[in-house]
């Protein structure tokens, strides 16, 4: 974490010498500070704010205004996330610029500092009808023709529908709701909340991809902390058409939330051991130890001694009552978190699925693993159940890592079914996120 923490830093620190050399930018014809203009009052459309770039001389708000396009406008390092741009991208900025004016035309920086990825044009296209959504009122109340005009402004109802039942569904199913048709207490709240905050939602959504790094061609895993979900893409893959995509459950909102980072899958271990961390023990096995003398037994759980002569610990060995069901995905990390299966099947069938102590449960483990192995010709479906089935506990390592990115946005367009979904924010990164903007302001 503190070879990360350094890059970013790094990377701030280039950011703003790239502000600082761009500022004299000599050379600025009438047409070129006309064209700023018009761009900088056009940066809603990108999720930014315009009244940033209106004080004091055109060249660095222009400046700043790229640096905010393509990097952010708050680093991701100050809200404790533990993901990287490249360390030449602050740099990049004042390139693109200086290239730009000399060839006359400020929209070929814009055109080359606009993230790339496709989530974030879609985003951005959602941004633009949500703008348009929140600018004609919508009736307010929950009998059927108010809910009915509801559905048809947010494109869950076609306008032809005899009933609400599908439109509600199709809602439900957008906003991380069950989708029975129900229009119970949680799906009210979802339908009342202004399109102007969905906006809000889009833009900051807009601001964590530009932390994101650029698709390399290789191989990866993302997984969308609050909305529970995971996909995978080959290397040459289109962001909406991953190879593998499933259910997850991720960490307690309240206490063992799941963190924000990016590092590398390189191995998996077939029946692991579960050595329980400390805090678990302290606070849950040995209470239970306590009420019940049986307890190690029946969760199959043994007392193995400490290394380096310090204390006992616990573990639990694998098997089917092993926490980690019968397999983990390891990308080695400082807050020790990995992917793993999990024998408690009935919690991917939550609408919510916030259950863990931080690390990732996953829905469908041998599929993840024949992913992940498809390049080893040996490791068949076959193979991998029964390696999660046998009698020894397996480490196979990738032939080549994996990126794995654990991110949060609670605006996306979902690969799943190119339909724009929202979720709650459920660790409070939103309302954190808000706060630095609005300090950033004063």
């Amino acid at each position: 974490m503190r070879r990360r923490e350094l890059l970013v830093g790094a990377v701030a620190a280039l950011g703003a010498s790239a502000l600082r050399a761009a500022e004299p930018l000599p050379g600025w014809s009438e047409a070129l500070q006309r064209e700023a203009r018009a761009i900088l009052d056009g940066a809603a459309s990108d999720g930014l704010d315009p009244a940033d770039y209106r004080a004091g001389p055109i060249e660095p708000a222009f400046a700043r205004y790229l640096h905010d396009l393509h990097l952010g406008r708050v680093r991701a390092r100050d809200l404790g996330f533990g993901v990287t741009v490249p360390l030449q991208d602050g740099a990049l900025v004042a390139q693109a610029l200086q290239e730009a004016v000399a060839a006359g035309r400020l929209a070929n920086a814009v055109e080359h500092l606009t993230p790339p990825l496709a989530q974030y044009r879609q985003l951005r296209e959602m941004l633009a009808r949500y703008r348009r959504i929140a600018a004609e009122p919508l009736p307010a109340g929950n009998d059927p023709a108010t809910l009915r005009a509801r559905l048809l402004a947010f494109g869950d109802l076609a306008a032809d529908a005899d009933v609400l039942d599908e439109g509600i569904k199709h809602f439900q199913q957008r906003h991380g709701l069950e989708a029975d048709g129900v229009i119970g207490r949680a799906t009210l709240t979802a339908l009342a909340v202004p399109p102007a905050r969905r906006v809000r939602q889009i833009e900051l959504a807009m601001e964590r991809l530009r932390w994101l790094p650029q698709r390399s061609g290789r191989p990866v895993i993302a997984i969308n902390i609050p909305m529970f979900r995971l996909w995978a893409w080959d290397g040459a893959a289109a962001e909406s058409a991953p190879s593998l995509a499933m259910d997850v459950i991720v960490g307690k909102a309240v206490r063992t939330q799941t963190p924000v980072f990016a590092d590398e899958m390189t191995h998996l271990i077939f029946r692991p051991y579960w050595n329980v961390p400390r805090s678990i023990l302290a606070n849950e096995v040995l209470p239970a130890m306590e009420r019940d003398p049986g307890y190690l037994a029946r969760h199959d759980m043994e007392m193995v001694p400490g290394s380096d002569g310090g204390a006992p610990r616990v573990r639990q060995r694998p098997g089917p009552k092993n926490s980690l069901g019968l397999v983990k995905f390891i990308f080695p990390n400082d807050a020790d978190v990995y992917l793993h299966g999990t024998p408690a099947r009935e919690l991917f069938a939550r609408s919510r699925r916030d259950f863990s102590h931080g690390c990732v449960r996953v829905a469908d483990p041998p599929a993840l693993a024949q992913w992940l192995l498809k390049d080893q010709p040996a490791w068949t479906r076959e193979a991998i159940e029964a390696a999660m089935n046998g009698t020894r506990t397996q480490q196979v390592n990738l032939n080549a890592p994996v990126p794995v990115l654990l991110y949060y946005l609670t605006a996306l367009v979902s690969p799943d079914d190119g339909l724009l979904h929202f979720a709650d924010d459920l660790y409070g990164h939103d309302a954190a996120l808000e706060r630095r903007l609005a300090a950033r302001r004063r």
